[in-house]
């Protein structure tokens, strides 16, 4: 079945733009837009799509308020969002991530990329633009985490999935780089987000840095 997506941006050449685009893309098709994270809320709600792909600066509400409302702590069934946006140091990012979004990339990030990541957010998986990962969590995180972040004893082989998820490597490529088999990547993915108190591979990353753990990959 096809990957069904909501794009909210509200500039409409935009908009359009990564409609056609995704459209383009084999197995995804774009089940709404919306001009403003109000709409983008109130479609996703009632499409339920496997994916929403937002622009951070909308009117009314914008791309993090939209996030945190769809996938934000305590929310239940939580939607998988990536966030868009033109700068790739925008003080919002780190907010957007803290709000539940999934994945973050540049307008400029090409169809290919943009198809990938909305792959890695419905199959439960993470993807920020490579050109910016480790400079984006490392600024982010150094501004400090909201609260204390948690210290759970993790084992030799959690650590280095940990590094790796914080390097932004897929599965797939987590599996090939340490000689192990898929699913006991997912297994050790599944275990870190249990002892961090993470709902997805984004907050693992982010916990890893504000950790001085992620800066090995």
């Amino acid at each position: 079945m096809n990957i069904r997506v909501v794009v909210a941006d509200d500039q409409e050449i935009v908009r359009t733009g990564l409609a056609m685009i995704l459209d383009a893309q084999p197995g995804i098709e774009v089940a709404g837009v919306a001009a403003d994270g109000r709409r983008a809320v109130e479609l996703a709600r009632r499409l339920r799509p496997d994916v929403c792909l937002f622009d951070i600066r909308m009117p009314g509400l914008d791309g993090i308020e939209a996030t945190r409302a769809l996938a934000g702590p305590g929310v239940q069934d939580p939607l998988a969002v990536v966030v868009i946006t033109t700068f790739d140091l925008d003080e919002y990012v780190y907010a957007a991530l803290r709000a539940g979004a999934r994945g973050f990339l540049l307008k400029d990030a090409g169809p290919a990329l943009l198809a990938q990541a909305v792959h890695a957010a419905a199959n439960g998986e993470a993807l920020i633009a490579p050109a910016v990962t480790a400079r984006l969590l490392q600024a982010f995180a150094g501004a400090g985490p909201t609260s204390a972040p948690r210290h759970p004893a993790l084992t030799d082989r959690e650590e280095q999935v940990l590094a790796k998820v914080a390097g932004g490597r897929s599965n797939a490529e987590i599996a090939a780089e340490l000689h192990i088999t898929l699913s006991t990547v997912k297994t050790h993915v599944a275990s870190l987000m249990t002892k961090l108190g993470a709902r997805n591979r984004v907050e693992i990353a982010i916990w890893a840095y504000e950790t001085g753990r992620g800066r090995s990959t």
